[in-house]
């Protein structure tokens, strides 16, 4: 007698109902297909984008033509249905001044001073990180150089170092008996006033930043020393070259793109300094001598509570940014020929 198979088969899969559900909406959709339904799967993306930063970079422009009066209580719109009630207040109480918060900055000393600072350690600091940088990536490059894998991982490790322990760490180093001026004194040389002195506590600053961020920017200029042809080097050789031509009219010119990448994100990185001023200055330097925009900027937006006038100083800091990255990117990016 035959038997009767009981199995029965088994239904579709998750996967394959969300994909009978994607086909379906797409046929209905008019005109519709894979690039639409693609549309439809960014728009949680593009909404956190909007919320989270569209609507803030906005906003603070839309502030720095007003005057911060406070936390607003007025309501714009109230919705009750009976069992769900809702009320959408201002964001705050604003008084507009125009371009007075603009015009306030002629006259704001202690904007000037932030400015001086923040230009004072871009013009020190950058170059000489860049020029460290480069030195040890030409030196970890060379062939004849033993254990490199050590070296880069020792370099690059002060980057992976949390911004406020080391800011701390410097900061007790540099102490009036701390490490740097015991061993100064040890080995007859005065002393230094790295943290009462105005353009020493600056110093500091560039000392600090130089160290975590040189074996940073190592890496990224040895992976463009690895990437130039070695048949340039051989034919400078055979033109008679030494290691310093080979280096000024070879090395260089074929790092260009990547120094200008270098020299552009340690300029922004610069004007963003705030950790390191911030505990440097509260380990007693100066606070004129310290100050960055960006601590300014805090200060006067989260002490002072004059939300208009930072959103102002903020864009400003970022025209000033804007302005010096064109800048570079105009003459590093031009071509020898």
């Amino acid at each position: 007698m035959a038997t009767q198979d009981s199995t029965v088969p088994a239904g579709p899969s998750l996967a394959d109902r969300v994909r009978f559900v994607r086909q379906s909406l797409s046929h209905r959709l008019p005109n519709a297909g894979e690039g639409v339904v693609g549309y439809l799967f960014l728009v949680p993306a593009f909404l956190l984008f909007g919320v989270f930063l569209a609507f803030p970079i906005l906003y603070t422009f839309y502030l720095s033509f007003f005057r911060f009066e406070g936390v607003s209580n007025e309501t714009i719109l109230w919705i009750d249905t009976g069992f769900f009630s809702y009320r959408l207040t201002r964001i705050a109480d604003l008084e507009f001044v125009g371009l007075s918060n603009y015009t306030a900055m002629f006259a704001d000393t202690l904007f000037h001073q932030a400015l001086f600072n923040t230009t004072f350690i871009l013009v020190v600091q950058v170059p000489l990180m860049v020029l460290f940088a480069l030195l040890f990536a030409v030196a970890l490059n060379a062939s004849f150089v033993k254990f490199r894998g050590v070296f880069r991982t020792v370099l690059a490790l002060p980057v992976s170092a949390n911004l406020v322990a080391y800011s701390t760490v410097f900061l007790l180093m540099m102490q009036d008996a701390g490490l740097v001026n015991y061993v100064l004194t040890s080995l007859g040389l005065p002393s230094i006033p790295w943290l009462t002195s105005s353009f020493w506590s600056r110093m500091t600053i560039v000392g600090a930043v130089t160290w975590r961020w040189t074996g940073y920017n190592m890496i990224i200029l040895l992976a463009g020393l690895q990437n130039v042809p070695q048949q340039l080097y051989e034919a400078a050789e055979i033109d008679g070259a030494g290691r310093w031509e080979k280096f000024r009219y070879v090395t260089v010119p074929q790092l260009r793109p990547v120094l200008l990448f270098v020299f552009v994100t340690s300029t922004i990185g610069t004007f963003k300094l705030f950790s390191e001023p911030v505990i440097i200055n509260g380990g007693g330097a100066p606070l004129d001598s310290t100050i960055t925009i960006v601590q300014y900027i805090y200060q006067t937006a989260f002490i002072d509570f004059r939300l208009g006038y930072a959103s102002a100083l903020t864009y400003v800091l970022i025209a000033v940014v804007s302005v010096l990255s064109a800048v570079q990117l105009r003459v590093g990016g031009e071509s020898d020929a």
